[in-house]
């Protein structure tokens, strides 16, 4: 039997990586002949299930061994990006997908005037972001526990929804829709397990060189291989990890720790 590919046994096991796929599918529409491009595939794990419903995609992101190991994954048409200007003709795509990109890049703002340059006129971008402000505790839990941004790759800590509305506006989108997702346990589960893998597991691989997206979980087939043992013991705690982010359903009244929005080209 052929063996499931690690970034799907991975997925498997991720709460935030699933509530996030389920908000963009229920939300995410595209046309067969839409050509689309995916900004900062990463390892290619929602990028995989995302293209399956349509259109024509091109998967990008600036490190090449993200690209390398997602080649597995994802196959076809993939291209390594630069921060700065991207590879395209003005007006070459109907959507831009970037999910948990904007947060690791200097100039944010460049890469939103590229997006709106590449594409069509009324094209749509859907981002999904860290949202954060004053009242985030688990974003001051995660500094006291010694998770600096450098760890998770991040230029910021993330976005509240009235400051990327400006940063949209400013490079001409117009904001049509967002959700919100990954409340506190959920959230709160996920930071504890970045801790333990930053602090016990990552050190035993030698990388090859530092990530745009960090490292705080495994980025190769080699170093999924490496933490095997570590994955099982997960996996069967992974039930009570999924029952206590149930709890989430209670905090009706409050907004997630993540971000997607929905906009529009408007000029």
């Amino acid at each position: 039997m052929r063996q499931e590919p690690w970034q799907l046994q991975v997925f498997k096991k991720s709460i935030k990586k699933k509530e996030k796929l389920h908000l963009l599918q229920k939300n995410l529409n595209i046309d067969p002949d839409m050509v689309i491009l995916d900004l900062g595939c990463a390892q290619g794990i929602l990028s995989f299930f995302l293209r399956q419903k349509g259109g024509l995609w091109v998967h990008t992101d600036q490190d090449f061994e993200n690209l390398r190991t997602t080649q597995s994954l994802l196959k076809k048409n993939l291209l390594q990006v630069g921060e700065g200007s991207l590879p395209f003709k003005s007006q070459s795509f109907d959507l831009v997908v970037s999910l948990d990109y904007l947060e690791h890049l200097k100039n944010d703002e460049q890469c939103l005037e590229e997006i709106h340059r590449i594409l069509k006129k009324h094209g749509r971008l859907v981002l999904a972001i860290p949202r954060t402000g004053k009242l985030f505790i688990l974003h001051k839990l995660r500094s006291a526990l010694g998770l600096t941004l450098e760890f998770y790759g991040h230029q910021r800590e993330g976005y509240s929804l009235k400051e990327l509305e400006n940063k949209l506006r400013k490079t001409h989108f117009q904001l049509q829709n967002y959700r919100t997702f990954s409340r506190f346990f959920s959230e709160f589960l996920e930071l504890l397990l970045n801790f333990f893998y930053i602090r016990f597991l990552s050190h035993r691989i030698q990388s090859k060189g530092r990530l745009r997206d960090g490292h705080i979980r495994p980025s190769s087939s080699q170093e999924f291989k490496s933490q095997k043992k570590s994955f099982k013991i997960y996996s069967f705690l992974y039930p009570i990890v999924w029952l206590i982010t149930r709890l989430d359903r209670f905090l009706f009244f409050q907004r997630g720790y993540g971000l997607v929005v929905w906009a529009q080209k408007i000029l």
